[in-house]
């Protein structure tokens, strides 16, 4: 994969990228602060890691992927594909939440935590989009038919 693949920057797409950036270090944060608990609820029980270590190490990378989206405009790109896969990673959290019943952020009910399922896909999706990373995969692809 190229360093700095060749997309079209645009106006809704840096600001919905500077979003993005926005929300995981606003997320990052508080896996390291206020929320802390809250998220310690949402590690499977079955993941063979201490919950509190999987909750602060996620907030780390959430920091970290935030800090990229910003700094790194020029690898977008391949950034954008990294917090994607991200979300992917995390994603079974979400679905651990609504399998066990777990109440946490003020989802207490299995709807409310199915509903929340519906938005990972958004997040993976704004990723994809924000950064360019959606048409480069397009654009990749085509090549390669």
């Amino acid at each position: 994969m190229p360093s700095s693949p060749s997309v079209h920057h645009s106006v809704p797409r840096t600001i919905g990228r500077l979003l993005l950036a926005a929300f995981l270090l606003l997320a990052g944060v508080s896996h390291l602060t206020f929320s802390r608990i809250a998220f310690r609820a949402q590690v499977p029980q079955w993941l063979p890691l201490d919950s509190d270590f999987v909750v602060l190490a996620s907030g780390i990378v959430e920091i970290a992927l935030g800090l990229c989206l910003v700094l790194l405009s020029r690898q977008r790109v391949i950034v954008g594909i990294v917090v994607a896969l991200f979300f992917l990673l995390v994603f079974p959290g979400n679905i651990s939440q609504l399998v066990t019943h777990t109440d946490s952020f003020g989802l207490n009910t299995d709807l409310a935590r199915g509903i929340r399922l519906l938005f990972q896909p958004l997040l993976v999706a704004w990723a994809l989009w924000s950064t360019g990373a959606w048409r480069w995969i397009r654009r990749r692809r085509q090549a390669t038919s």
